[in-house]
C-alpha cells in the first residue's frame, strides 16, 4: 500500500512538472506570436484604427475625446461650469435623488467615445476594455478606494447569448485587477428583459427598467454589508444604474456607487 501511494506520488509530482513545462511552452508561443504580430502589423488607434505609436488613441482622436475631471456635482458627477466649492450638490441632484449615492464617470459621452463604446459593445472590440477600464479606475479613484466589491451592470441571458460576453463585466474585470477590489460578477441578475433604451424618453427609461434586476438569494450574503460599486458601460439618464442600485440595497448593501465609461452630459449652472 506504502508502495503504491508512493507511485502515485510520484505520478502526481511527474503531471505537475509537465503542466509546468507545457505552460512554459505556451508562455515562450504567446511571446514569440505576439512578438512576430508586432512586427508585421502596426499597432492602430483604437478609435479610428489609423497606425499609431504604441497602444490607445491617435494625436487627432486623444484629442476629441473629452474626460471628466472637477468641478462636478458630488453627487451626480456631471461637471459644473464653473467651481462652486466642495461637497456642492446640483439642483438636479437635490431635486431628484438617485437611489445610488455617487456617480463618476471617465468621459463624457462623445463620438470618440461613443465609438469606443459601440466597438466594445457590439463588434468584439474587447482588446478595448483594458485602456478603458484604466480611464475608470482612475475616474472613479475615489470610490474605489472604500470600496468592497465591483458588481457589474447584468444582461438578460438571451442577450448574453446572442453578444456572448457582457462589456460590463469586461470593464469591471479590469478595474478589478488594476485595484485589487473582487467582482462578483453573478451578484445581480436581469430577471425579465428589456427594451433597448434609445429613443426612449426619462420616463420611459424608468419604466422600461423597472423591477428588472435582483441580487439572487445564494448571492446575498455575498452583498450584505457591503460598500458596492456598480459598473457600466454609458450612463444617460441614469436609469438602468438607479433600477440596479436599488436591487442591491434591498438585497442590504451598505451602500452602491456608480462607476461608468462614458456619460451623457449636460453642464450645470445652478448649484446650490
Amino acid at each position: 500500500m506504502q508502495a503504491n501511494a508512493l507511485k502515485g506520488s510520484d505520478h502526481t509530482a511527474d503531471g505537475s512538472r509537465l503542466g509546468r513545462a507545457l505552460g512554459a511552452v505556451r508562455g515562450v508561443w504567446h511571446r514569440a506570436t505576439k512578438l512576430a504580430l508586432d512586427v508585421a502589423l502596426p499597432t492602430l488607434c483604437v478609435a479610428c484604427r489609423e497606425p499609431v505609436a504604441g497602444d490607445g488613441l491617435c494625436a487627432q482622436c486623444w484629442s476629441q475625446l473629452s474626460f471628466i475631471a472637477p468641478p462636478y456635482c458630488e453627487k451626480l458627477g456631471i461637471p459644473f461650469v464653473y467651481d462652486p466649492g466642495p461637497g456642492i450638490l446640483s439642483m438636479q441632484a437635490i431635486a431628484d435623488p438617485p437611489a445610488y449615492a455617487r456617480a463618476r464617470a471617465a468621459v463624457r459621452y462623445d463620438d470618440i467615445a461613443k465609438t469606443l463604446v459601440h466597438a466594445l459593445k457590439f463588434h468584439d472590440r474587447t482588446d478595448l476594455a483594458p485602456t478603458m477600464g484604466r480611464w475608470m479606475a482612475h475616474a472613479g479613484e475615489t470610490l474605489l478606494r472604500d470600496a468592497d466589491l465591483l458588481v457589474p451592470v447584468p444582461l438578460h441571458w438571451r442577450r448574453s447569448f446572442s453578444r456572448r460576453y457582457n462589456q460590463s463585466g469586461a470593464l469591471a474585470r479590469v478595474i478589478g485587477k488594476q485595484t485589487g477590489v473582487p467582482v462578483a460578477i453573478d451578484a445581480l441578475r436581469r430577471v425579465r428583459p428589456t427594451a433597448h433604451q434609445i429613443g426612449l424618453s426619462r420616463a420611459e427609461r424608468a419604466a422600461n427598467v423597472q423591477g428588472a434586476f435582483k441580487v439572487p438569494p445564494a448571492r446575498k450574503a455575498e452583498v450584505q454589508g457591503r460598500r458596492v460599486v456598480l459598473v457600466d458601460d454609458v450612463l444617460t439618464s441614469g436609469a438602468t444604474v438607479d433600477a440596479c442600485a436599488r436591487a442591491l440595497l434591498r438585497a442590504k448593501a451598505r451602500s452602491v456607487d456608480v462607476l461608468v465609461f462614458a456619460r451623457v452630459v449636460e453642464m450645470l449652472k445652478s448649484p446650490i
